[in-house]
């Protein structure tokens, strides 16, 4: 099978309403072609600068206008970032990402703090990630000299929905960073959120999106939306983990060589429930009691789930190249 970047929404919807447990079987057929089914990566997610964020992102915590109980912090020190990502490294993650609450990156001490934050965690073998909002090529460069491996900036939903959850920026503005990004060659980690008030043809929307860019994203992380109080979406109800194996099976199935990664809402999930969605595809997680800033497994979880389901952490800068050779998936069978 030829990796595509030609998906049409058509056939993504078709892909992700197939029967669940045939979308789970030919997810699962296409991730032992690329991937080896037992790896996980581990990956640990930092907020470097939390709170205060001008945006207004119906979802989000940090946003200064809402009312929640983020508390407003300036940006992390150096070598506390440093420490933490010792920390990480000693708990077993292999990419560590920093995260900023700002609309955009602005080329003043602070940015200059990041880079030296970059380099620090670059020494010490492994993936450095971040997040910190909207990018100018210039900027990007500048991360990648200092020895960034991947940047995060996630679409959140489709096109069509994206007005209902943020007004403070275009859907433009984030594929403009995703290009500056790929520009200079920098891994690209972008995925969405579910559960955002959107209709399955969004979720659709989304992948589609992301499934045509010139090159996939290496990583698409896929969340399920925590609800906080005090953002317009705190009433939002609890996605199914049907619908996040929906989303991760289709993920896998259009984008097979990405690390699919299963993100923010794994805190409510059983274990027999994050064994689904590794089945169906997903080869990535965050560890850590936090993802910014709310809640995630505590590691002492996560590590009794690797037990009790024979997972292996992945290495840190792994070839992305296909595992064997790609073998014809199974046409899908007739409900």
């Amino acid at each position: 099978m030829i990796i595509r970047n030609d998906w049409t929404r058509e056939e993504i919807t078709e892909i992700y309403n197939t029967p669940v447990m045939d979308l789970i079987y030919r997810a699962a057929t296409v991730h032992r072609a690329y991937h080896d089914p037992n790896e996980v990566q581990v990956c640990t997610l930092l907020s470097v600068k939390t709170g205060g964020c001008p945006e207004d992102c119906a979802y989000c915590p940090q946003a200064a206008r809402y009312h929640t109980d983020v508390k407003v912090e300036k940006l992390m020190d150096v070598d506390k970032v440093i420490k933490a990502a010792a920390d990480a490294k000693e708990a077993g993650s292999t990419r560590f990402c920093m995260g900023a609450a700002w609309r955009e990156v602005r080329d003043n001490r602070d940015f200059d703090k990041v880079l030296e934050m970059v380099k620090g965690v670059n020494t010490m073998g492994m993936e450095v990630c971040c997040t910190l909002g909207m990018l100018t090529e210039d900027q990007a460069e500048k991360l990648k000299d200092a020895g960034l491996y991947a940047y995060n900036h996630n679409l959140d939903t489709s096109e069509e929905h994206y007005e209902e959850i943020i007004s403070t920026r275009t859907y433009d503005d984030r594929l403009d960073t995703l290009n500056n990004v790929r520009k200079a060659k920098i891994s690209v980690c972008s995925g969405g959120i579910i559960g955002l008030g959107e209709n399955h043809d969004d979720r659709v929307g989304m992948l589609h999106t992301l499934a045509t860019l010139v090159e996939h994203p290496e990583s698409v992380p896929v969340n399920a939306l925590v609800p906080v109080e005090g953002t317009p979406l705190e009433d939002q109800p609890r996605v199914s983990i049907w619908e996040m194996i929906r989303m991760i099976a289709t993920a896998r199935i259009i984008m097979p060589n990405a690390m699919v990664r299963l993100s923010a809402g794994r805190v409510r999930m059983t274990v027999e429930e994050q064994a689904m969605c590794f089945l169906a595809g997903a080869n990535s997680i965050f560890a850590g009691d936090k993802l910014l800033t709310t809640p995630n497994p505590e590691e002492d979880l996560d590590k009794q789930m690797f037990q009790t389901l024979n997972l292996k952490p992945r290495a840190s800068f792994k070839d992305q190249e296909p595992a064997v050779e790609f073998k014809q998936i199974p046409e899908q069978q007739e409900a």
